[in-house]
């Protein structure tokens, strides 16, 4: 069974590094979180794979309130992910033409959902930003989709204050990630107390 979590884990961190380089070389708008990073990077000189590792990292602080517990998951997440965006973009071409764009950027929005449902369903711990979701959820009692919408929408709010980039993309992952991942993560579920998150 460790084994099956570890696997999921790690291709689901994987696949969501993937997934956040498609959406920025897709360039038509990123997701809140990158506009955030984006925002933050030039200011600390950072890759921005290490910023979103560092933002990561400091957005563990908030789950105290939350009584929410960090795992193995948590931990990996906040290396893997940016590590996996920095040596995705290294790979990926840049697309020619907004049909090839604006493909890459519903494939990456897509994925995201997808690998956010694997490595939460993985129960071996949320990653930083995630476990604000699931902490909410569990202390609020409302559903994913709702939960996660609402702090997409806040960090895009700030990240665009620091001078991130909005475009249609960004407007897009705002209003869909979030049934993205509630309709994915019973797919994904090992433990049955990560499923009341999805109630």
């Amino acid at each position: 069974m460790m084994h099956r979590r570890l696997f999921q884990l790690f291709w689901g961190l994987g696949l969501y590094g993937f997934s956040m380089a498609l959406m920025l070389r897709a360039n038509l708008g990123l997701d809140p979180w990158d506009v955030l990073h984006q925002g933050i990077a030039p200011r600390l000189g950072l890759s921005f794979g290490m910023t979103v590792n560092l933002v990561g990292a400091i957005v563990l602080l908030l789950w105290w309130p939350l009584r929410q517990r960090p795992g193995i998951g948590t931990v990996t997440n906040i290396i893997v992910i940016g590590m996996a965006v920095d040596l995705s973009l290294m790979l990926l071409p840049v697309p020619e033409g907004y049909m090839m764009r604006a493909t890459w950027l519903a494939a990456g929005i897509v994925l995201n959902g997808i690998a956010g449902g694997a490595y939460i369903g993985a129960g071996l711990g949320p990653g930083p930003r995630d476990g604000l979701m699931t902490g909410f959820c569990r202390r609020s009692g409302w559903p994913v989709k709702w939960v996660r919408t609402g702090i997409e929408i806040s960090v895009l709010a700030i990240g665009w204050l620091l001078g991130g980039t909005v475009g249609v993309g960004t407007i897009l992952y705002a209003i869909s990630i979030g049934w993205i991942v509630h309709h994915a993560l019973p797919w994904f579920c090992i433990d049955a107390p990560e499923r009341t998150v999805i109630a």
